[in-house]
């Protein structure tokens, strides 16, 4: 076997992993019904499935002789705000009370999402 070969066959596998997960995105992006089960799907498809495309395109280039690296800016540019965009999204959903609350936390000091300061207490008292 040659490396041609191998990296034709690395290619095509990582093109059929990626394509599957943003396959199975869209199809739960279009079929959850709940903002924040809606949220779950998009986010795997930007992480594991442009990733593997994204990783074939390197894998292609690099078989052809070219060097791309491109392909791995857009990569760690994708892999850092992925989570914080769907963490903001999911901030959103939960103060807008579009979706099931949390449960209470036992005091505010340990959970900061849904805690609102108590109007008696000033800000330099201890808690």
């Amino acid at each position: 076997m040659t490396g041609d070969l191998i990296a034709t066959y690395a290619t095509a596998l990582c093109l059929l992993i990626g394509a599957g997960f943003v396959s199975v995105g869209v199809i739960g992006l279009m079929k959850f019904n709940d903002p924040m089960t809606r949220l779950h799907a998009p986010t795997k498809v930007g992480t594991v499935g442009i990733g593997m495309l994204l990783l074939a395109s390197m894998i292609h280039s690099f078989n052809s002789g070219e060097t791309s690296l491109h392909e791995l800016l857009i990569m760690s540019f994708l892999f850092v705000t992925a989570p914080i965009s769907a963490h903001f999204i999911a901030k959103v959903n939960i103060h807008r009370r579009s979706c099931e609350t949390p449960p209470p936390p036992e005091t505010d000091a340990t959970w900061s999402t849904l805690a609102s300061p108590d109007p008696d207490m000033s800000a330099d008292a201890p808690r």
